[in-house]
């Protein structure tokens, strides 16, 4: 745990009593504050009662008297599409609003770091798509090289509930927009920023309130380094802000489609090469097409991202290479599940919305494709350039039929259940195909999550006969 500095003596309330909430509440106690705790749940506020917690309800008037800051989980809107009751008091009674990652960045240095002879370093990853296996495998490229890392955010663990640094310790932080949006102290020693594409947007009120909450890592830290993603405009735009000039290799721009040789310090990926170049020269390649962890372009990014993030730190290419080989992927996320009779099953029931599935649609031979679930506003008619390698379609869930009257004439199967979608895909699939699962839909319609449903799909592959 780290406990929380700044806040002695002091009461702070902690609003959302979720994972993140009574981390923090136990950080802010272990630092010396008195923490006030509430949620809006009574479900979670009685699992904080049975921890030891007691609630108190900052709702009501004068709630907020005495009280020195507030501090809010991700997930409750601090502005838009509404503020939050209790947030709105707490800012019209100037009373400072925070969340657990800026928590983290004030506590995260302590005087025991002048014994050191290595300082702590933090890794932060943000973007729309990959963060998560870009932080994962960059905890696993700093585990294979034996260093000391931890691995936390929207991933694992909460900040607050890690262990206190020790010498030459690496701490890899995936942060979605919720995180970065508020957070009042943001100062990553490095910065990683994969892509952008369109997600959350009620949450900050359109695209360009999204990538401003992205751009608050960069732009609010200063980070030693930045590695920054250049295939979309976004992306373009936050390079060329944070460098003084083409040759400034504290940028590192990262691609998976273009050459960047002409700048101070690129890593990109092409035909399935990794390549970097530094002032005008390439000076490591890694071939990642036998790489079974990270398939297809998407992930070839992320390699490049994870890669370049772990050179900044001083590692050697062969190390992060073999590094590679040994990475299995993330649950959910293109990660295969088994091999049988010559056919190739991938689980990447994260493909959540029609960007994501592209993506693994892209990264593919032979497809039979299962999808669908509760369909998202827009449809999947933009997927159709991108069918080329489907064979056949297997559409489950609430928009079965939406998504075989957008995608025709695509051959597809209306199989409403996942059972029925893995044995009909199964049971037409030849050597050499791959049985995909990417939604591109919530699975909230048959689901609790899209851990459930992938966990469905593997256990569904997992007894069909060898």
């Amino acid at each position: 745990m780290i406990p929380v500095q700044g806040y002695e003596g002091h009461k702070v309330a902690v609003l959302g009593l979720g994972r993140s909430g009574l981390a923090t509440a136990a950080a802010l106690k272990a630092g010396g504050a008195v923490p006030v705790l509430w949620d809006d749940s009574p479900e979670a506020r009685a699992k904080a009662e049975e921890a030891g917690w007691a609630c108190t309800d900052l709702g009501r008037e004068g709630a907020f008297e005495g009280i020195s800051a507030l501090i809010t989980s991700p997930g409750i809107p601090h502005l838009y599409p509404k503020m939050n009751p209790v947030i709105a008091t707490a800012m019209a009674e100037g009373i400072p609003v925070d969340n657990d990652i800026g928590l983290f960045f004030r506590s995260w240095a302590t005087a025991d770091w002048d014994s050191f002879d290595v300082t702590p370093r933090t890794v932060c990853v943000t973007g729309s798509n990959g963060k998560s296996t870009t932080t994962a495998l960059i905890h696993h490229i700093l585990a294979h090289a034996g260093r000391p890392t931890q691995m936390a955010g929207n991933i694992g663990r909460g900040v607050l509930d890690i262990e206190p640094a020790i010498d030459g310790e690496v701490v890899v932080l995936e942060l979605s927009s919720y995180q970065t949006d508020l957070a009042r102290a943001l100062t990553p020693d490095i910065a990683v920023f994969t892509n952008l594409s369109p997600d959350h947007l009620d949450r900050h009120a359109g695209y360009g309130g999204y990538f401003a909450a992205k751009r608050r890592l960069f732009a609010e830290g200063g980070p030693d380094r930045a590695v920054i993603g250049v295939d979309e405009p976004e992306g373009v735009y936050l390079a060329n802000q944070m460098a003084s000039s083409r040759e400034d290799d504290r940028v590192i721009r990262v691609s998976s489609v273009q050459k960047l040789g002409a700048f101070g310090w690129s890593v990109f990926a092409r035909k399935g090469f990794l390549s970097e170049w530094r002032k005008g020269r390439q000076v490591a390649s890694i071939d990642l097409r036998e790489v079974m962890g990270l398939p297809g372009a998407h992930n070839h990014q992320n390699a490049c991202a994870a890669y370049a993030a772990c050179r900044s730190l001083g590692l050697a290419p062969w190390v992060i290479e073999a590094a590679f080989h040994s990475f299995a992927g993330l649950p959910h996320r293109s990660q295969t599940v088994a091999e049988k009779r010559g056919v190739r099953y991938v689980n990447d029931s994260k493909a959540t919305n029609v960007d994501s599935a592209a993506k693994a649609l892209e990264a593919f031979p032979n497809i039979r494709w299962i999808a669908g679930g509760l369909g998202k506003e827009g449809g999947v008619a933009s997927l159709r350039p991108l069918l080329g390698a489907v064979k056949k379609a297997y559409f489950i869930g609430h928009s079965a039929r939406d998504f075989a009257l957008e995608l025709a004439p695509l051959e597809h199967e209306i199989c409403e259940t996942m059972e029925a979608a893995v044995a009909r895909a199964a049971a037409e699939a030849e050597p050499g195909d791959t049985v995909l699962l990417a939604p591109a839909a919530a699975s909230f319609d048959q689901y609790k999550s899209f851990e459930k449903r992938g966990e469905h799909f593997a256990a569904l592959v997992a007894a069909l006969p060898d």
